[in-house]
């Protein structure tokens, strides 16, 4: 594995022909989440027995590949997201990549993909940010979503790990997560799918993960709701977490409750970051395994307070309701609860540089 002294120098080669500014202003206007993109990209290229070389910061364009290409038919293929943000004295930063580095590069060992040098990870997005800062939408909850991946480039067909590999970085002008505005989603609880098993690959973050949810997600919303709780594959009784993103409880006693991480659950940097500030405010917060007759029975007496999902994508989003086939409850008064909104706006206050950042989780971009 090529070391942080060897990586290779990213050349910048600023997009010729970006897109004008009337044009870029009105598509960041209401730039909706992941469809408005900017004008740059970031690839690297990695070849056994040479490492990673041509790391290239340039103009965002399509792919050419072979029909042969092994990430099309091996599904070798991991990706990240994080966010940059504009602060209060104009500048931007990101939050927490090397969180987000550390976790692709667990993601390529269970892929049996070469890793990437953190600090290569970490520039490409800054650099990003920084040649696209302009791209930065002034809405409400805006920000630069940044999707780091990596996919299998070598041409031929057979059962093993690839030889050559292409890293990614690119960008979008993204605005609110959820569609639907609500102050608060409602879950379907998936009886019939899991989205991973022991062993699997559910703690890492390749698409075979996204793919497995799509269908109960869609049975999800053609009943009514906006998001989809999985279940363990062993039991089909425990929560894991919905189809991107770690769950939290809250109950009348203050305290917190959240899932434990596993080979079933990714280890969510928002996740962490939630439990390091409840932590702060002197909150207990138990990871322990939580069973979904006890979110149903713990609602409907009121031990259950409020209830809220998280990742890097929503940030912090209030649980309303619950429902399967067989039963249906309310969390709390259907909206948000006031935890979650104190631990949401310490979040959000730290990633724009209200707040003082005192974990070094705000990286400058320059």
């Amino acid at each position: 594995m090529m070391t942080d002294a060897a990586m290779p120098e990213l050349l910048r080669i600023p997009h010729p022909n970006p897109v004008s500014e009337a044009e870029r202003v009105a598509r960041i206007a209401d730039p909706g989440f992941g469809k408005t993109f900017t004008d740059h990209m970031v690839t690297i290229r990695y070849t056994e027995g040479q490492g990673w070389h041509d790391a290239t910061l340039g103009p965002r364009g399509p792919l050419t590949l072979d029909p042969a290409t092994a990430v099309l038919h091996y599904a070798q293929e991991i990706f990240e997201g994080l966010k940059g943000y504009r602060l209060g004295d104009g500048s931007m930063a990101m939050f927490r990549p090397d969180a987000n580095a550390r976790r692709f590069n667990a993601s390529a060992r269970r892929m049996a993909m070469p890793e990437l040098p953190e600090a290569l990870f970490i520039e490409s997005c800054r650099a990003l940010v920084d040649i696209d800062r302009d791209w930065f939408p002034s809405a409400e909850g805006g920000s630069l979503y940044l999707r780091p991946f990596m996919i299998a480039t070598e041409a031929f067909l057979g059962v093993r790990p690839a030889n050559e590999y292409l890293f990614m970085v690119i960008a979008a002008s993204t605005g609110n997560y959820f569609k639907s505005g609500a102050p608060a989603v409602s879950l379907w609880v998936s009886e019939h799918y899991n989205r991973a098993g022991p062993g699997g690959t559910g703690a890492a973050k390749c698409g075979g993960n996204y793919a497995a949810s799509l269908v109960p997600i869609a049975e999800a919303m053609q009943a009514g709701h906006d998001q989809v709780i999985f279940l363990d594959a062993k039991e089909h009784r425990w929560i894991e977490e919905l189809g991107g993103m770690n769950v939290f409880f809250v109950f009348d006693d203050g305290t917190i409750q959240t899932p434990p991480l596993s080979d079933t659950i990714l280890h969510g940097v928002t996740r962490d970051c939630l439990i390091a500030l409840a932590r702060e405010e002197g909150l207990t917060v138990r990871e322990e395994p939580y069973a979904i007759d006890q979110w149903r029975d713990d609602a409907r007496s009121g031990r259950l307070v409020e209830s809220f999902a998280c990742g890097t994508a929503a940030v912090v989003t209030p649980i309303g309701k619950v429902s399967a086939p067989e039963f249906s409850f309310v969390i709390g008064s259907g909206g948000p609860g006031q935890m979650t909104q104190k631990l949401k706006s310490r979040l959000i206050d730290i990633q724009r540089g209200v707040a003082p950042d005192t974990h070094g989780w705000v990286f400058p971009v320059g």
